[in-house]
């Protein structure tokens, strides 16, 4: 759908929908961004509003149906997952481009029913998985899109201490839901098989889960294994990724914003030399094994990555693009998460 929003470097008017943690940051980079002009937000807790309205700026709308009639050509919807639905579909149907926070829906059937939707009145619709925009990932996608490092094994681990926030929603669909959007980006592909497990701590649904997910085979034949874990219980904030093939090895941390890059250096003859002795029963303990690797740090750039999101999602909007995560994105984010869900019970995790 083409509108008169996204044609030229006309200045988008913008709102959000739901202004709690998330979404007061969403209102705050629509204030402060060059061809924005925040209309206002809407969020149920009126005090909320008014507090995010008189630092930023805008009007406290009661309903979507009063911001629809002040005009406005794309939003932020940061509410709780479960409200989605009901709150994309008059957006999506008057043509407004929206930002849905991820993850799209709580299930399947209500995450297909808004991509569908999408897709049939054409409006743009882009789910907040911010990790892509994140200048650790970008680093690491980079490397993968290069050809550098060809996966054959990814450990993610994504744990923090319990907040009480999005305790509608389990972990997997809290946390893990990030590492799975950046997993099927990564590889191109759903995983083909999944085991999972999971523990209920605080709540009916899943704490702490974890999922070992197998994807389909290369052009080589060989198939990639990804290990991921998430936990809100956990005693510190960790967010890491590592990547494993043959030639190279990556490690990154999300916290510290940094990573390390370790290639093999050594020659076929080098490697040869050094199985051959293994085999003799040699003592190789005086062998460097440094010299046969080189390390060098992943090429993190810098950047706020909610503003990074934000601005791809405008610039989508102003030149009708598809953009980085689509609704089919976060559609299959949200299979594979209920894939898990279902896989740690079969395994006899009891959960709701």
């Amino acid at each position: 759908m083409t509108t008169a929003a996204t044609t030229g470097t006309k200045t988008l008017r913008c709102a959000t929908i739901g202004v709690g943690k998330m979404g007061r940051h969403h209102a705050r980079l629509y204030a402060t961004t060059d061809g924005c002009d925040l209309v206002g937000v809407v969020d149920g807790n009126v005090d909320r509003a008014s507090k995010v309205v008189e630092e930023w700026g805008g009007r406290a709308f009661g309903s979507i149906d009063e911001l629809l009639a002040a005009g406005v050509d794309a939003v932020t919807v940061a509410t709780p997952t479960v409200t989605h639905r009901a709150i994309v579909e008059p957006l999506l149907k008057a043509g407004v481009a929206c930002l849905v926070e991820k993850p799209l829906a709580p299930d399947v059937a209500e995450a297909r029913a808004i991509a569908d939707l999408a897709k049939s009145t054409g409006s743009l619709l882009q789910v907040g998985h911010v990790v892509r925009y994140d200048p650790v990932m970008v680093a690491v996608r980079e490397l993968v899109a290069a050809g550098s490092i060809r996966p054959r094994f990814i450990e993610i681990d994504r744990v923090s201490p319990m907040t009480f926030r999005s305790v509608d929603v389990g972990v997997v669909l809290d946390m893990m839901i990030h590492d799975l959007d950046v997993l099927l980006a990564l590889m191109g592909a759903e995983p083909e098989e999944i085991h999972a497990n999971a523990v209920c701590v605080v709540g009916e649904a899943e704490d702490v889960c974890n999922a070992r997910l197998v994807f389909p085979a290369g052009p080589d034949g060989i198939r990639c294994t990804a290990n991921v874990t998430a936990s809100r219980l956990a005693l510190k904030t960790e967010r890491k990724i590592r990547l494993i093939s043959e030639d190279a090895y990556v490690s990154a941390d999300f916290v510290e914003k940094k990573g390390t890059v370790v290639r093999k250096t050594a020659n076929a003859s080098q490697l040869a030399d050094v199985r051959e002795r293994l085999r003799r029963g040699e003592d190789l303990s005086s062998v460097n094994y440094l010299e046969m690797i080189a390390m060098e740090p992943l090429a993190v750039g810098t950047g706020e990555p909610l503003k990074l999101q934000l601005l791809d999602f405008l610039d989508a909007v102003r030149t009708n693009r598809r953009p980085l995560v689509n609704a089919e994105d976060g559609f299959a984010a949200v299979r594979t998460a209920e894939r898990i869900v279902a896989a740690a019970k079969a395994a006899g995790s009891r959960m709701v």
